[in-house]
């Protein structure tokens, strides 16, 4: 045991001294052109998925969307995704979000993730300087028919959309965002 939790610890502590030199917006015009292809597809298989979904996302102030986020741990996990910020439905910046979690978990996973914001406070918010979500706020598994009853809380949705892997998963976290709008 003593073995696997200095592993889990030297990849949480790889993982976070990673995201030091990461850059929010992809570098070239390529990767930007790959993440909103990437946006698209993702915004359309959730509205696929959960036709609710988009009637949410047309009627909220912005949103946020992660189309690919890797999440991984033992013991100590992390995750990690590139996304696109859009407010009235034109894309006004790239984001970046980043996880750390500690507790019972084992795995890897894949998923999308969607933030909507109710309103300009809540979106301004998220743009004005780092932010953050503690452990309290929970985000909805997309399934047919779930985004009829999502609510906004303190100014925001969070829809998670699972693309692969398997994850056992009960521990504790937050959420970073990184937010550099678009030139």
């Amino acid at each position: 045991m003593k073995t696997s939790m200095i592993a889990a610890t030297l990849l949480l502590a790889a993982f976070g001294f990673g995201l030091v030199g990461c850059q929010t917006a992809p570098d070239t015009p390529e990767k930007k052109e790959a993440l909103d292809t990437n946006v698209q597809g993702t915004l359309s298989a959730m509205r696929s998925e959960d036709p609710s979904f988009g009637e949410f996302i047309d009627r909220a102030y912005a949103y946020a969307v992660y189309p690919s986020v890797g999440k991984g741990g033992f013991v100590f996990g992390g995750a990690y995704g590139k996304g696109e910020v859009y407010e009235g439905g034109r894309m006004i910046g790239f984001s970046d979000m980043s996880q750390a979690t500690v507790g019972a978990q084992v795995g890897g996973q894949e998923y999308s993730e969607v933030i909507a914001f109710e309103n300009k406070a809540a979106l301004d918010k998220f743009i004005s300087k780092e932010y953050a979500f503690d452990a309290s706020v929970s985000a909805v598994a997309l399934k047919s028919g779930v985004a009829k009853t999502a609510r906004f809380s303190e100014g925001i949705a969070v829809f998670k959309y699972i693309k692969g892997g398997l994850m056992a998963d009960a521990s504790v976290g937050g959420q970073r965002f990184r937010y550099t709008p678009a030139r």
